[in-house]
């Protein structure tokens, strides 16, 4: 009899049971049993049950009691919006059902609700925290190649020229207490053996940075190389890589982003920011039992986290949020926009209260331009987004064939080579020209800088005017001098080399951004069309196009301006953006007057490089590098059905599907032995096809090893029951499993004639992993994220077997 009551009744049976112990004469309540034999088993079922007998442990009921790392995903797996959505929907109303009845409950559900602002505190602040030692690291560690501080050698230059009491304003970058390598070394600091001395010295630190990063990143943490963009917005998307938000990855990415930096390549660190403030937030988020055990709720901390790295890399906390809208988060709910505005002003506070430009302000190049621009401008602020389009396109279509080169060849099996030899070409060329020599983000600072009358750069040494008339600190437009033009040239040089030199830079074995450098390239052709105007303009002030607004001894053309809106225009060209990009130019720069170039020329490259390119570098590095994200902004055109896209095809073998109550355990194990599939549809029987449910493959392998150790007496020839009652079994028949608990009951399901377009947005809009395809009501076949993938490469006339995890 004890293998009869192995399984727990059904409820209705269960009350019977009860009334008939309270009152026997109610013999109504059992018209369901047959003989009162059946009635009496039934009973002493609901005691064995109940109590166990001779201490054997009841049956258990997986439906019941929760089996840990049920709900999991693997790794290189998407997450079930849905499901996910749904369990937090499940544990908010138990909490506020468990609120009600006590007040330490109560407690905790003012607790719960106000943990994922806590969490958006400890993100902005540590975020801040990091970004402001790696702003700081950087500096000094950029200045080590050229010299070192004798009153502390922890001091940058410019610090190290505060602190002197000694140091002239005509000369305020030289102080008795800097001394650069040649005098520290031959000591003196003129002639051909003193620059020989620092060119080999810079070089030397420059190789010795870049060997350090590229080491620490192969050997510890091979997930903190690139800018981690396109690995973030495949995550947001529900995509999941274990490791790559973890603890060893922000470490050695914090760490080896300071060292790439200050080896002087064409990168930047504003990208990896956002890889580390997610880093940060995917740490944070183990915290909270909510946001740990949640992919969904994890993947809104992140979103608020890539908000903070924009907030924290360029001073911008709105431009931040924007940029998480608009260009990385997949799913970004009104909350979530809150959050992430909270967040990005903590960071901002955090680093503003750091300090780590020594300037009191939080924004990375502060201009104050004098003049207003003139409509007339917009044509050549037209043609800088036409240019900042044209570079964007070629930028991406030469970095992505570097790239593919890189996977696909030998070169690639030397990452420390490739590393180590692009970093001496950079610095040996770098250093004989001034601007390519200095920091990325000092050349932009330089380039945007208005020019007035305490300002000692080359590229303000215009030739004296002797009927000069001043108006505060803003100066006519006068003819350019010697050195006006020999700044010219070099800055058409350092053009030509950061365009070149980045293509190859970017996507090596380091934390390398793209930022800064495409803001480079853009300022420098904006300043030498900005010096152009304004020369057409002081030699042709009676030109038609000059004539009303530009008369001789005004100060007209602003070539600063030129080098902000360039700048825009080319980042803009190459990642593609357009609201986020103008709010983060006029954050960053403090140009509020300004906005309309910057919307003219973003607009402008945007439409250039879409036309020559669909793609923005960072979607092309995710089609490159295989990984499943279905880009949103991508339309779907093609007239296909369901039927055209689904697996099985007519040519394979049928869909591998589990009966709800005909299979064995080792008949179930072998299934998922033979197969790769993440999950298996649940029907009927394998006549009727008609389908029940879906549970995934994890979830199996779970459930049934779980069973194995907490249920006696389960074997290979258990049965597997995906119905709500289990049938009476025979006797000496093993224990069955219970596995309904585990099966979604309600997969998102559609007809084999469901167009193509609809069913791709319903995966965008929905998050789907997976979706089963019926004929009325009999399963088909099963389309994946993957499926319709390949389906759209095989369109677009590329591989669909790229689309794999590399």
């Amino acid at each position: 009899m004890r293998s009869l009551c192995r399984y727990s009744l059904p409820p209705t049976k269960r009350a019977a049971l009860s009334l008939y112990q309270q009152d026997q004469s109610l013999s109504t309540h059992f018209t369901q049993y047959s003989t009162l034999n059946e009635l009496t088993l039934s009973i002493q079922c609901a005691a064995v049950l109940e109590n166990g007998v001779n201490g054997v442990p009841k049956m258990m009921d997986l439906l019941d009691e929760p089996v840990p790392g049920v709900g999991t995903y693997e790794d290189f797996n998407t997450i079930d919006w849905v499901r996910e959505k749904s369990k937090d929907r499940d544990r908010h109303r138990e909490i506020a059902s468990q609120s009600k009845e006590s007040t330490w409950a109560f407690i905790m559900s003012i607790h719960d609700a106000f943990s994922g602002w806590l969490l958006m505190l400890l993100v902005g602040l540590k975020a801040g925290a990091l970004a402001g030692w790696i702003d700081i690291a950087a500096h000094w560690m950029t200045d080590l190649k050229e010299g070192v501080c004798l009153s502390g050698f922890w001091f940058n230059h410019e610090h190290c020229c505060w602190n002197s009491k000694e140091t002239t304003f005509q000369e305020r970058d030289k102080c008795p207490n800097w001394k650069s390598w040649a005098e520290l070394l031959i000591g003196y600091n003129n002639g051909p053996l003193a620059y020989i001395m620092n060119y080999l010295m810079y070089v030397c630190w420059a190789l010795f940075f870049s060997f350090l990063a590229v080491s620490l990143v192969r050997s510890f943490a091979p997930y903190a190389c690139g800018s981690g963009i396109p690995e973030i917005k495949t995550i947001l998307s529900g995509f999941i890589i274990r490791g790559y938000l973890g603890k060893w990855t922000l470490m050695i990415k914090t760490i080896t982003l300071v060292l790439a930096v200050s080896s002087g390549l064409s990168l930047g660190k504003e990208g990896p920011l956002v890889h580390v403030a997610c880093c940060c937030g995917n740490i944070l988020c183990h915290l909270f039992t909510k946001y740990r055990k949640n992919e969904a709720k994890r993947r809104e901390v992140l979103s608020a986290a890539a908000a903070v790295g924009v907030s924290v890399a360029f001073g911008a906390p709105i431009g931040g949020v924007l940029f998480s809208l608009e260009e990385v988060s997949y799913y970004f709910p009104l909350k979530t926009l809150w959050r992430s505005f909270f967040a990005a002003l903590v960071a901002a506070f955090t680093l503003r209260s750091i300090n780590p430009f020594g300037n009191s302000r939080l924004v990375l190049f502060y201009v104050e331009f004098h003049s207003p621009w003139h409509l007339v401008e917009l044509v050549p602020f037209v043609l800088l987004g036409i240019f900042g389009g044209i570079w964007g396109a070629f930028f991406i279509r030469a970095n992505i064939a570097w790239c593919r080169r890189r996977k696909t060849t030998r070169l690639g099996q030397y990452p420390v080579l490739e590393v180590l030899v692009v970093t001496a070409i950079t610095a040996v060329l770098a250093f004989p020209n001034s601007y390519t020599r200095m920091s990325t983000s000092e050349l932009i600072s330089e380039l945007f800088n208005d020019c007035g009358l305490l300002d000692s750069s080359q590229l303000c040494n215009y030739s004296n005017v002797s009927d000069i008339k001043l108006s505060g600190n803003t100066l006519p437009d006068r003819p350019a001098s010697h050195d006006v033009y020999m700044a010219m040239w070099q800055l058409a040089l350092a053009l030509i080399f950061k365009m070149l030199i980045t293509v190859v830079t970017f996507g090596m074995k380091i934390p390398s951004g793209l930022f800064i450098p495409s803001m480079a390239v853009g300022a420098i052709a904006g300043r030498l069309l900005g010096v152009g105007m304004e020369q057409l303009a002081y030699y042709h002030h009676d030109w038609v196009i000059f004539k009303g607004w530009c008369s001789p001894g005004a100060d007209c053309i602003t070539p600063g301006l030129y080098a902000m809106v360039g700048a825009a225009a080319c980042l803009g060209g190459v990642t593609r953006m357009t609201v986020s990009l103008v709010v983060i130019m006029f954050e960053l720069t403090g140009g509020l007057e300004y906005i309309v170039p910057l919307m003219a020329a973003t607009m402008t490259s945007k439409w250039v490089a879409d036309a020559l390119g669909r793609e923005g570098i960072y979607e092309a590095h995710i089609r490159l590098n295989g990984y499943p994200f279905l880009e949103p902004k991508e339309e779907f055109s093609h007239k296909t059905l369901a039927m055209d896209v689904m697996r099985p095809r007519r040519s394979d073998p049928p869909v591998s599907i589990i009966t709800q109550d005909g299979m064995s355990v080792e008949e179930v194990e072998a299934l998922i032995a033979d197969t790769s599939y993440s999950g298996f549809p649940v029907v009927v029987s394998q006549e009727s096809q008609r389908l029940v449910g879906f549970v995934l493959r994890r979830d199996l392998v779970v459930s049934i090893e779980n069973a194995r150790q907490r249920q006696e007496g389960v074997v290979s020839t258990s049965r597997i029951f995906f119905t709500e009652y289990t049938p009476p079994q025979p006797p000496n028949c093993p224990p069955p499993l219970k596995l309904r608990g585990i099966m979604d009951l309600s997969p998102f399901t559609v007809t084999d004639h469901t167009p193509m377009d609809i069913v791709v947005d319903i995966f965008r809009k929905l998050g789907l992993r997976q979706c089963l395809v019926t004929h009325n009501g009999r399963l088909l076949g099963i389309i994946t994220k993957k499926d319709i993938l390949k389906h759209m490469a095989q369109i677009a006339n590329r591989d669909p077997d790229s689309i794999l995890f590399n």
